[in-house]
């Protein structure tokens, strides 16, 4: 199977980001920088939440209900959406809880774009995500054990390539750092973005 990464970069081409960018009011280097770190981020959050049945189930049920895949059908149109920021706000809620604000604040220090900017982002990344997950879902038709088998795939798949990236991720989601990590894992995660840096 695919990683999610590859296919979200596959989407996320120059105009896109460059879209996510003004949305945000932010330049398109950091946000690409930003994503690099949104986004394996929200996957291990993903992963982490189906890592018992209960949520992988519940997980299965969203993905079949609301995320198809057809959002990357049209990237530009859903960032350009008005309904696209409540989406994702639905969406982060239940992935980070409340540890969103730690992850808004970390990101804001690896990236240089501002909390508010960053929620934006990530607003957008997460049916962004969802929507790869969905598909991907859908085309190798995973029930609940093998969407948390796939999920737990792509966290070693991460892991196999970036070493440090999962473990660094990992302790933001779980607890409040001060940042300071983050700056090797912006680096670490723009291997999966490297053309866009």
């Amino acid at each position: 199977m695919s990683s999610l990464l590859d296919l979200l970069t596959n989407q996320l081409g120059g105009n896109a980001v460059e879209q996510i960018a003004g949305r945000i009011g932010a330049d398109q280097n950091t946000t690409s920088k930003a994503l690099s770190t949104a986004l394996p981020l929200l996957l291990t959050a993903l992963s982490r939440n189906a890592a018992n049945p209960q949520g992988a189930q519940s997980l299965h049920t969203a993905l079949a209900k609301d995320h198809s895949g057809g959002i990357l059908d049209d990237v530009m149109g859903f960032v350009g959406g008005a309904t696209s920021s409540a989406n994702g706000a639905g969406i982060l809620k239940h992935v980070l809880g409340g540890q969103r604000p730690t992850v808004e604040q970390g990101i804001a220090q690896a990236s240089g774009l501002n909390s508010n900017s960053v929620g934006q982002l990530l607003e957008l990344a997460a049916p962004l995500l969802m929507g790869a997950l969905g598909r991907t879902t859908q085309q190798e038709g995973l029930d609940a054990n093998g969407l948390a088998q796939f999920l737990g795939g792509q966290q070693q798949a991460v892991q196999s390539q970036t070493p440090d990236l999962l473990g660094m991720l990992g302790g933001l989601i779980d607890q409040n750092r001060d940042g300071n990590v983050l700056d090797d894992v912006t680096h670490i995660a723009s291997k999966f973005f490297g053309g866009k840096q």
